[in-house]
């Protein structure tokens, strides 16, 4: 603890961007906090959301974390799934908080909505999360989770950056693979900074000579509905052009350097299956009219060796926590107030129910479209792509900084707690600490599960 005396303690659930924001301004007004980290690392989904060829994002990303966690008054607790190592609502009402913090993210897939799609999970169908998760780890020999192999010819079902990623992914890998088939070894790196149809022509190669299909992204939508940009709550109708054009433009030259498919305006309406395996689906054409995504009477199907459902992050039930639908039950969305706990907060993911790593709260301003082309990797040249990631570390953090603010404030016009049950917590916390082997020095404690 550090030397002046704390009159408030807080629990932080989650200690990525979102929690190591919550800590650090809470921290600055004098405020104790105890950040729950379920994962053994603090990153949440800059490590395992975010793909690997944001190397540079990441490590900045990591440091800026870190640095959130480590002032004398945040005490971190690794490897402690609240729900499940603590309960939520004697963590709530028992331990003696002024209040509790849920930063926890998005980690759940939105299910595909398809009758009977969860039965075939790794058997023709795969979810985004364990995916991506799945792409960040793949050479690191302690990784045990699912193992996949990118496929030519692959659906994809979703829109927006996440289903992107997604599309990078596939092309990326079956290109390096069929490269790599003719003697010929480039890295993933090369091939998502130059772009698939120069790393070809250098090697005087087309895609076509390479007989790869390319994977189809399915969006319900229009293409410039894509929510790659996102439309203020104000916009007339001229602001509403120049975003769906952004999109439309975003997209379109994502595709010209990724060389996969959009099939527009498609909804999933069935699964082909075969030999008890997901091998296709049925889709049904849309219309749109005015915001509504209507079904029409046609149909028409698709075959590929998986699908993978890449529709949205929602957050992870937690034993304790109300739910309604497939969100936490807020009576304030901007607060992140619970139904029955006047004393919990969320902020992050968990509080827009979106798991994409761009996707910012009411607080933060639109993100740009010069961010979002140096997230996909789209600049028109690598300066401009790095300069643009420069920026988006500020841009991840503005609309956090600013909830937590928010928050923190509202904390610290709380009623102090008393001295003893500051000194229960913290031996609570300690006996925790000990019981999953951390001693306190966080860097180190990173450093050794890395």
């Amino acid at each position: 603890m550090s030397d002046a005396a704390s009159t408030h303690c807080v629990a932080v659930i989650g200690g990525a961007v979102a929690g190591a924001e919550m800590a650090k301004a809470l921290s600055a007004v004098g405020t104790e906090v105890i950040v729950f980290e379920q994962n053994p690392k603090p990153f949440g989904k800059i490590e395992d959301g975010l793909p690997r060829w944001h190397a540079s994002l990441q490590e900045k990303e990591y440091k800026r974390i870190i640095e959130g966690l480590t002032d004398p008054r945040v005490h971190f607790v690794p490897l402690t799934r609240v729900g499940r190592d603590v309960d939520f609502t004697d963590l709530v009402e028992g331990w003696g908080f002024t209040g509790v913090v849920l930063a926890s993210g998005a980690w759940r897939d939105r299910p595909l909505p398809v009758d009977g799609a969860d039965d075939y999970v790794d058997k023709g169908l795969i979810y985004q999360n364990p995916f991506i998760i799945w792409f960040n780890h793949a050479d690191d020999p302690e990784y045990d989770g699912p193992v996949y192999t990118p496929e030519d010819g692959a659906l994809v079902v979703g829109g927006g950056l996440a289903s992107i990623d997604v599309c990078k992914a596939l092309m990326v890998e079956t290109t390096r693979a069929a490269l790599k088939e003719r003697g010929i070894e480039v890295t993933m790196l090369e091939l998502e900074h130059k772009g698939i149809p120069k790393v070809l022509e250098a090697h005087g190669l087309s895609f076509e000579e390479l007989g790869l299909k390319g994977c189809t992204l399915f969006y319900r939508r229009r293409a410039e509905d894509m929510p790659l940009m996102q439309m203020p709550d104000d916009a007339d109708e001229k602001a509403q052009a120049k975003v769906r054009a952004g999109r439309q433009k975003i997209l379109d030259k994502a595709q010209r350097k990724y060389l996969f498919h959009v099939e527009p305006l498609c909804s999933p309406d069935a699964l082909i299956v075969e030999d008890g395996r997901a091998v296709g689906l049925t889709f049904r054409r849309t219309k749109i009219e005015g915001r509504r995504v209507v079904p029409t009477d046609e149909t028409f199907e698709r075959r590929g060796p998986y699908i993978i459902s890449s529709i949205g992050s929602i957050p992870l039930p937690i034993e304790g926590v109300p739910m309604k639908g497939e969100l936490y039950d807020f009576v304030d969305w901007d607060l992140g107030r619970l139904k029955g706990y006047p004393t919990v907060f969320s902020t992050g993911n968990v509080a827009t129910g979106k798991g994409n790593i761009v996707a910012s709260r009411k607080h933060a301003k639109s993100v740009a479209s010069t961010l979002v082309e140096a997230f996909l990797g789209l600049g028109d040249d690598d300066d401009a792509v790095h300069a643009g990631e420069e920026n988006i570390s500020d841009a991840l953090h503005a609309g956090a900084t600013t909830a937590a603010e928010d928050i923190a404030h509202i904390i610290a016009a709380q009623p102090n707690i008393e001295p003893e049950v500051l000194a229960s917590i913290l031996e609570r916390v300690k006996a925790r600490q000990t019981e999953v082997g951390y001693d306190g020095n966080l860097q180190a404690w990173v450093d050794a599960h890395t």
